[in-house]
């Protein structure tokens, strides 16, 4: 099977709004919700698999900034989301909403349960209302609602996707050919870009500039973006394309991870994997003479289907820090490809940014990782720029391989093989600090 380049946008590129985490777990409740005949419910029950549950324990929600946890995300898109803007489901949270969701959890009334041996995204949802009892499950994508029921009978909706028996799930399959492509490949798909995606991208800058912007303004959350350009201000560090593409992208995470109600778009089911793909090629924009916007979001589309083939490789969540191994190897070559570099340019700067980059840990969603983007960003640049200038890591260095692909695959194995232990390890440390802070 062979997909287009429109498939990739479609499947891979979506706005979000808040940590996929915590709002997937909402889409779950407010789906389960929407099948009771009452708006009230006397329990929910919610079982993860563990990636879902350490990235979403931390994390702001959208709303008041003393919205987080898994137990409240549920509780919010029960008491008020609206499963049918999937990944957006907390839009029309309101005050009453957040007062009922508080509610529920003075009254005990959400219980979490860490699925520990699940492997693959997974989320699962019982509500139970009077006589009734609503299921949902999640599986695979953020948004991918594969079963709905009540009382223990299949409920027939359009918010579970329809998938023809015999083919499977269409981001499985869309993996499996992105997987069988050479970088010359994943290049030559952006010849396929139509009027309807240069749009689709441009929206893609502007909703993730919004953010940007919020954090610059206001120094939400860590305040890393207000920060690096206050510095900069002041004269102790050099303004560049390098430092603007790091005060771009942290701060617009800055915003997203503090809980500012602004949607990013995501990439490969990721806010911050959005963030990572599009921002630091829009700062960079600045520093080409000349450029076309045209080429930019040419440049862009490069990001995400990059970012694409190496999460193809790694897994949806993984103890590796996707925004830098996989947004990050999207970014540099979205940079390198905007930078007038060929396909040998574009694989030594993938090569160069993963020798840089592939041992940062994925520790949870937080306000913490907006340091993290910085060094993505700012990774990215310079792994583009070394390779412009023929700086290109040897195949002969740890991990990397002969080829870009091969690299790309070397941090999946490592991603999916080697760090299981080490994922593992990361929540235990979180939950010991968890019930140390009860």
């Amino acid at each position: 099977m062979r997909f287009s380049v429109k498939d990739v946008l479609t499947i891979q590129v979506a706005p979000a709004l808040g940590c996929t985490e915590p709002v997937a777990i909402a889409l779950g409740a407010a789906a389960a919700m929407s099948l009771l005949p009452s708006a009230d419910f006397d329990h929910i029950e919610v079982a993860v698999d563990p990636n879902v549950y350490k990235n979403g324990l931390a994390v702001s929600i959208p709303g008041p900034s003393d919205l987080v946890g898994l137990d409240m995300a549920s509780a919010l898109g029960a008491t008020g989301g609206d499963p049918s803007l999937s990944l957006e489901v907390l839009r029309p949270i309101d005050d009453d909403a957040v007062a009922l969701a508080r509610k529920s959890l003075a009254e005990k009334k959400i219980t979490v349960t860490l699925l520990r041996e699940q492997q693959g995204l997974l989320i699962r949802t019982k509500i139970t209302s009077g006589d009734h009892v609503a299921e949902s499950v999640i599986e695979g994508l953020h948004d991918n609602i594969t079963s709905l029921s009540l009382d223990g009978r299949p409920v027939d909706s359009p918010l579970i996707r329809v998938q023809a028996e015999d083919k499977g799930s269409p981001l499985a399959a869309m993996e499996e050919w992105l997987k069988s492509l050479s970088l010359t490949d994943l290049i030559a798909l952006t010849d396929e870009l139509d009027e309807d995606d240069f749009a689709f991208l441009q929206e893609g800058v502007d909703v993730n500039m919004r953010l940007a912007e919020q954090g610059l303004k206001y120094g939400l959350g860590l305040g890393v973006g207000k920060t690096l350009e206050r510095l900069a201000r002041q004269g102790l560090i050099k303004k560049d394309m390098m430092l603007d593409a790091r005060i771009l992208t942290s701060a617009a995470a800055d915003a997203r991870m503090s809980g500012a109600p602004l949607p990013a778009m995501s990439s490969a089911g990721s806010g911050n994997h959005g963030l990572t793909a599009i921002l630091p090629i829009w700062a960079v924009k600045d520093y080409v003479e000349g450029v076309q916007t045209r080429s930019v979001l040419e440049a862009i589309a490069l990001s995400h289907i990059v970012t694409a083939f190496v999460k193809a490789h790694t897994g949806r969540l993984s103890a590796i820090c996707g925004c830098s191994v996989a947004a990050g190897a999207g970014a540099t070559a979205g940079i390198t490809f905007l930078l007038g570099g060929g396909a040998t340019h574009i694989a030594g700067a993938i090569k160069n940014l993963l020798e840089d980059l592939a041992g940062i840990i994925c520790d949870g969603a937080k306000e913490g990782c907006a340091l993290k983007l910085a060094t993505a960003a700012g990774t990215a640049v310079q792994a583009a720029l070394f390779a412009l200038q023929g700086v290109n890591v040897h195949h002969t260095d740890g991990i990397i391989g002969q080829s870009p692909e091969d690299t790309m695959r070397n941090v999946g194995t490592l991603a999916v093989d080697g760090m299981i232990q080490t994922d593992k390890t990361i929540l235990e440390i979180m939950l010991q600090k968890q019930f140390s802070d009860v």
